[in-house]
């Protein structure tokens, strides 16, 4: 058994924080609902407890839930019990979900307070009237359809043992669950869009709670490591509110305060209410001033080419599934990704968790952001896609650090694009439906292959022969001509459009480096044979005179893949310097 986890003692949206929270982490009465008599026999409303316990946020499947159970059990409940702090007596308590596959319900005290469905997006319900002065029971009800291939499920399989590419499941709740209090005049979320060439931030604020009668203010201070730079106050009028702040100071010539990954400069800024002149909410958030474009053919952060040098990022961990054990754990994937000399990472086919993005920010690495894709295309499919697709961007427009959107990856989803008009309509549709949601981040088709509409062409290439790289690279026409995968580049007629080129997945070099046995794309017998072979595929990525960033697979090991820059445990196969010599064109 591992030792249980304490709650975490950090606040779950970094993005927008406020001072007054409980955690409601920790152990949970946790039962099956095998035979579906949960909502029979109202579950929900029974003072019976379930016959297990798990530890919140770990979905049942991993060890660190106390439970480590890799059966199907597609329909499960949850209980606790909680007390809200008295110091919380009239104000509106509000309960926060960080993400649970794939469905949710949820009751407080036997009355229905949400229902979700997605499994990688948060949500949340304000449970002030369903609350007693003590001994409140929260129940959640979680239903994830195991071999729906239809299903939003990115790595997880069908099947009961993983294999192949394909990983161990995550039912339930896999991310952090809190309370909070607010007053009935409160801030419900901000968005910031950066203007880099301006030097404003633009402040867009979403107040809820407004009645037309009240005197209403708010008020913005931005700081930039603890020096003030910038303050407004004014009225509030309106539910959404928007302010453009020029920002008097340095930005460039060295003296700059531009998010980059070698400089993450971050500004601070409070977003304080007043109603009647008393503070109703404060809020704590931060952005990071920089731009992302492309520009003849060149991306370009903060007006200037930038070569991207990505590793693919899952996210596994060999106790947790999708969950890190610890903030502690994600610390050290960021800090190893960078000294291996990368700027960023794919984060490939999970949604991930806000501290992470945070961590992202605060560190200086790139992100791009990608989806959980499903294997089989249906009209169900595309409605459950596209409305996570717009929880996502919303959860995470204002993260610095997330410079690229990848809605599919490989087809997956939309396995015949090559001559379904349907399912490449349903690609156009899902690339406008990001560039309508966000004009500040490129937004790839379809990355792999099998591309339209696309602000980036991104080639998936498993080959391990330098000379076969280094000929295939040379020029943009065998490029976009070549097909790695026997799939094509482009369908439904579309023709290269003159957009950077990038190889967003390579090598995949197996190395057994661990107890841990798997496959890999190629082999290395040992450390020598591996460095080489890393060579032999970075070598030409660097070299190349059309290719503008890449992403080598992988960092880490995963279950039955050892193809991982670092075994599943984090520990590197061949020196660090070394690696990160290679990545950098150095070696």
């Amino acid at each position: 058994m591992n030792p249980t986890p304490m709650p975490r003692p950090e606040y779950p949206r970094p993005q927008l924080q406020r001072r007054e929270w409980i955690s409601l982490n920790g152990d949970w009465e946790f039962a099956y609902d095998d035979d579906r008599v949960g909502d029979r026999d109202k579950w929900y409303v029974q003072e019976k407890p379930f016959e297990r316990t798990i530890r919140v946020p770990f979905a049942y499947q991993s060890p660190l839930s106390g439970i480590g159970d890799t059966d199907f059990h597609d329909l499960v409940w949850y209980r606790k019990r909680f007390d809200v702090p008295e110091g919380w007596s009239g104000r509106q308590i509000v309960i926060h979900f960080g993400a649970i596959d794939y469905e949710a319900h949820v009751w407080i005290n036997g009355h229905l307070a949400a229902i979700h469905e997605g499994g990688h997006t948060p949500f949340h319900a304000d449970i002030t009237h369903f609350l007693k002065d003590e001994g409140n029971i929260i129940v959640v009800r979680a239903r994830d359809d195991s071999k729906d291939l239809t299903l939003p499920r990115g790595k997880q399989y069908w099947e009961e043992k993983s294999a192949s590419i394909f990983y161990t499941r995550t039912t339930g709740i896999w991310q952090s669950v809190w309370l909070e209090p607010v007053n009935p005049v409160h801030l419900a979320k901000v968005k910031f869009k950066p203007d880099i060439d301006q030097n404003d931030i633009e402040v867009r604020m979403f107040t809820s709670g407004l009645t037309g009668q009240q005197d209403v203010r708010m008020r913005l201070c931005i700081s930039f490591q603890g020096e003030a730079v910038a303050e407004e106050c004014f009225t509030v009028r309106n539910r959404e509110e928007t302010r453009t702040i020029r920002l008097h100071d340095f930005n460039d010539h060295g003296l700059g305060r531009w998010w980059t990954p070698e400089q993450p400069n971050l500004y601070d800024i409070t977003l304080q209410l007043l109603v009647n002149g008393i503070e109703t909410d404060r809020c704590d958030s931060y952005f990071g001033m920089r731009k992302v474009s492309i520009e003849n053919g060149k991306f370009n952060l903060n007006n200037r080419p930038y070569f991207m040098r990505l590793v693919l990022d899952q996210g596994y961990f060999p106790d947790g599934i999708l969950t890190p054990p610890s903030e502690d754990a994600v610390l050290k994937d960021i800090e190893l990704t960078k000294a291996m000399g990368f700027n960023g990472v794919r984060k490939h086919q999970k949604v991930e968790d806000p501290r992470f993005l945070y961590q992202c920010d605060r560190q200086g690495l790139l992100v791009w952001g990608e989806c959980a894709n499903a294997y089989s295309y249906s009209e169900e499919y595309v409605r459950k896609f596209t409305r996570e697709w717009h929880e996502i961007v919303e959860r995470d427009y204002n993260h610095p650090s997330i410079v690229v959107w990848v809605p599919l990856n490989e087809s997956w989803g939309v396995p015949n694009i090559q001559v379904d008009s349907r399912q490449q309509q349903h690609g156009l549709s899902m690339y406008h439906l990001l560039k309508s949601l966000d004009d500040t981040r490129p937004v790839v088709f379809n990355d792999g292959w099998e591309m339209m509409q696309t602000d980036l062409v991104c080639i998936h290439d498993y080959e391990w022969k330098e000379e076969v790289l280094t000929e295939r690279y040379a020029t943009v026409e065998s490029a976009v001509n070549a097909m790695p995968a026997n799939r094509r580049i482009f369908v439904g007629g579309v023709l290269y459009e003159g957009q950077p080129i990038l190889v967003t997945e390579f090598g995949g070099i197996s190395y057994q480096k661990s107890d841990w046995e798997g496959w890999g794309y190629s082999g290395a017998d040992n450390e020598e044979d591996f460095l080489q072979r890393l060579r032999a595929v970075i070598g030409p990525m660097c070299m190349s005179p059309i290719i503008q960033g890449f992403c080598y697979t992988q960092l880490t090991d995963v279950e039955q893949e050892i193809n991982g820059l670092l075994t599943y445990d984090r520990i590197p196969k061949a020196p660090i310097e070394i690696i990160r010599k290679l990545v950098k064109g150095e070696s």
